[in-house]
């Protein structure tokens, strides 16, 4: 009971951190005078109180948090924030609070996925307040708050090792957990501004590109189009966000390594890199000449163009589509879903099984093949160089376990709430992955509005499942973890 107090008062803190998050969409509401200022007050307003009310509650409990309790504030964090971000959305926008909650959750979340569908005319400081959310929840808003309040008064590295993605956690850039997660903000901020340039410079007005360059570097999928960025229609446009969403989905500390070096060479080392740049090089052209050959474009070029940019997006699981991809033949999109499983690295803000695990899964087949041969052969597993332990392989295995059957299981509770079967499927992927679109009911050209409530609380689970990689919320609801 003490701990969750504990974590509760650092609950309320965090929430004073989020609540600044709130100053955006009121200097949006100032500028464009949309109507939607004292909804963003009251909504600021009413975060503080709660994050206030938190801490006065539970002033006495102020004590370093252990390692079980990173889980633990971790998924409450989501959850709590996703739920007060509603507010606007629910004054201003008419949502009801279960829709709300999946708007706010699919952002912070990074997912992308939708329930609104009059973005074209929704209010700009409602449209850059679900970017930030997107943008806010790339890296982290435990990293966040590591990296900016050290007086939080709990252990650092316990948050990162529950919140950070990827198998292997305890890799620093830095001795101290805070200067580490100061320098992947700092990285990611300034790419974000890098990607907002970009977008400026190719057309873009500096509203849509602000909210896509959060959109793009969270790996998000938001836009402030109903067409997505297919509005748009400019293949400069897609060039620069095909290369934003490629250095999104890289591990962050190998671009801080490469700016440090002021050398690519950190790159090509990084091996993770070199799978995430192969797959999606081999996949477009490969799935650009598919097209090409069976007429659904008239020639190579324009294929490649469109698989290309919505290829990379359902890939990197950003999300972000030019045009519906579901009328092209089931190959190529299922290709695309199975892509956003795997293509991400870790240590980036793409969601699925990560690079590294499918690595080390395709490493650990080929020894269990050769050992078949070969019993006695001693053969250690290294990916770029590095040894990997056993201990990470035989974890890497259950996660494997866990995302796979999580899939299977949420698949059948959208089945048994009256979805088909290929809309349930791909929404489940797409959710899990943090990818936004799927197929069927859920396709690019559609989104989650239709769903029933039933089905949009089961994916909004799906969301927050997928975004703390499974482990880390599974195993708040294992007898282990609440024994003392």
């Amino acid at each position: 009971m003490r701990s969750l107090l504990s974590v509760t008062n650092v609950l309320g803190r965090l929430l004073l951190v989020v609540s600044l998050t709130y100053l955006l969409p009121i200097a949006c509401a100032l500028i464009y005078a949309d109507g939607t200022l004292l909804t963003f007050v009251f909504s600021m307003a009413a975060c503080i109180l709660t994050g206030l009310l938190l801490i006065a509650v539970t002033r006495r409990h102020r004590v370093d948090l252990k390692a079980r309790d990173g889980f633990i504030l971790v998924a409450m964090a989501w959850t709590l924030t996703a739920a007060v971000a509603t507010i606007p959305l629910i004054i201003h926008s008419q949502l009801s609070f279960t829709d709300a909650f999946f708007e706010t959750m699919s952002g912070l979340t990074t997912t992308g996925a939708t329930v609104m569908a009059t973005l074209d005319i929704t209010a700009p400081s409602i449209n850059l307040w679900r970017h930030a959310l997107c943008w806010l929840g790339g890296m982290g808003i435990i990293v966040l708050a590591v990296a900016i309040l050290p007086l939080l008064g709990v252990g650092g590295m316990q948050l990162m090792r529950a919140e950070v993605p990827g198998p292997i956690k305890d890799t620093k850039l830095t001795a101290r957990v805070g200067d580490t997660a100061t320098i992947l903000w700092t990285v990611y901020l300034g790419i974000t501004i890098a990607c907002l340039l970009a977008l400026k410079l190719v057309g873009m007005d500096w509203f849509n590109a602000i909210c896509h360059a959060f959109s793009i570097l969270s790996l998000a999928g938001f836009s402030t189009r109903d067409a997505s960025v297919g509005a748009f229609n400019s293949p400069a446009i897609e060039a620069v966000m095909i290369f934003f969403m490629v250095v999104a989905a890289l591990n962050f500390a190998t671009h801080y390594t490469v700016w440090r070096s002021r050398s690519l060479r950190a790159y090509w080392h990084d091996a993770e890199a070199k799978g995430v740049l192969g797959v999606l090089f081999l996949s477009c052209i490969g799935c650009a000449g598919y097209l090409w050959m069976v007429d659904t474009y008239d020639n190579y070029w324009a294929a490649l163009r469109h698989v290309s940019f919505n290829l990379v997006s359902i890939a990197t699981d950003c999300g972000v589509v030019s045009v519906d991809y579901a009328q092209w033949p089931i190959f190529v999109p299922f290709w695309m879903l199975f892509l956003s499983s795997v293509t991400a690295s870790s240590g980036s803000t793409g969601g699925g099984i990560k690079m590294i695990r499918t690595l080390i899964l395709i490493r650990q087949s080929s020894r269990e093949l050769s050992r078949m041969i070969h019993p006695n052969l001693v053969a250690p597993i290294t990916i770029g160089g590095m040894l990997i332990p056993n201990s990470v392989v035989f974890a890497v295995l259950g996660f494997i376990f866990l995302y796979f059957m999580s899939i299977v299981v949420l698949t059948f509770l959208l089945i048994f709430g009256g979805l088909d079967f290929i809309s349930a499927f791909t929404a489940v992927i797409a959710c899990i992955n943090n990818a936004g679109p799927g197929l069927g009911q859920v396709g690019p050209a559609t989104n989650y509005g239709s769903l029933t409530d039933y089905e949009i609380w089961v994916l909004s689970f799906t969301m927050l499942l997928g975004r703390l990689e499974v482990f880390s919320l599974l195993i708040l609801f294992t007898p282990q973890f609440w024994r003392k």
